[in-house]
């Protein structure tokens, strides 16, 4: 009943429609949630490989630290 009066069926087919639809919004709106957290996760992991990789570059540099070739003025 809505506000005291009874639901005809096409009343009540147009609201399970809209329902249905409602619901489908929520669905492709919790993937889309999903996605995005996984990709937070991967960002993050990416961020502390670079800051690995960073740490072993220097450490392999050792104590002569990088040799950098400077262009000659033309």
């Amino acid at each position: 009943m809505i506000e005291g009066k009874h639901l005809d069926d096409r009343q009540l087919d147009a609201l399970l429609e809209r329902l249905d639809r409602l619901c489908d919004e929520v669905r492709t709106l919790n993937r889309h949630m999903d996605s995005t957290e996984s990709l937070g996760h991967i960002a993050h992991e990416l961020s502390t490989l670079n800051e690995s990789l960073q740490a072993l570059a220097y450490a392999a540099l050792g104590q002569q630290g990088p040799q950098i070739r400077r262009r000659r003025p033309a």
